[in-house]
């Protein structure tokens, strides 16, 4: 299935605002460290429902913010959440990025980057667009060291990356980025039930669910434009 069929199916099913509660527990404080001054433009790559652009601009004066998104009706839903005319949603494409050289000063994508089709030349579309100095904030929780994440592979049928934290350096590094920062960003909000509620249907043990989010948590790992 592409990602245009897939996601459209989850913005048709409302999973777009599932997404949104389920990530803004790490995505809220990677956000806070971006750094935007006032009027920046920002690219949310992947957006989704649009909540970390609308964020940006409720919290950190950004200027024009757009969410790009593979899936036509994901970025509808998006649209419909804001009435924001600085904020503007278009469908696109990872590989080839409807954005001139050196026009974005901030690039973030969260839970997004590993759908890419092709996520080193993804990386160079992202030093292209960028300014001097611009920053690529890329968030996920699928990588390797996260090895409660692998299993999700087998749960969709969009092909996905899964890089090592090793690996996503090197990838910035060779697609035209200085890497700034990396670390991860435990999720410290999830409730995690006590020991005798286990095993659930997701989980056999409460310790393999408090290492996924209190130790594992979201892969963090910022670039900057030379």
């Amino acid at each position: 299935m592409s990602v245009r069929a897939e996601f459209d199916d989850w913005a048709a099913d409302g999973r777009d605002k599932g997404m949104e509660e389920r990530h803004w527990h790490t995505a809220k404080h990677a956000l806070s460290r971006m750094p935007i001054e006032e009027g920046d433009t920002i690219l949310d790559l992947g957006c989704g429902s649009g909540y970390a652009g609308r964020a940006l601009r409720e919290t950190a004066d950004a200027g024009l913010v757009y969410g790009l998104d593979g899936s036509p009706a994901m970025a509808r839903n998006a649209r419909s959440y804001t009435d924001d005319p600085a904020v503007a949603y278009v469908v696109g494409d990872f590989d080839a990025l409807p954005f001139a050289d050196d026009s974005v000063d901030h690039v973030w994508s969260m839970e997004a980057f590993y759908y890419a089709s092709n996520p080193d030349h993804t990386i160079e579309e992202v030093a292209r667009i960028l300014r001097p100095g611009g920053t690529f904030y890329c968030a996920v929780n699928y990588y390797e060291e996260n090895v409660h994440s692998h299993e999700w592979q087998e749960r969709i049928d969009v092909q996905m990356t899964r890089w090592s934290t090793d690996e996503y350096r090197a990838a910035f590094r060779e697609g035209g980025l200085h890497v700034a920062a990396q670390d991860l960003i435990p999720d410290r909000e999830i409730e995690i039930p006590p020991a005798d509620a286990f095993p659930t249907d997701e989980w056999d043990s409460r310790e393999a669910m408090a290492e996924r989010y209190r130790t594992y948590g979201t892969l963090l790992t910022v670039g900057v434009a030379p």
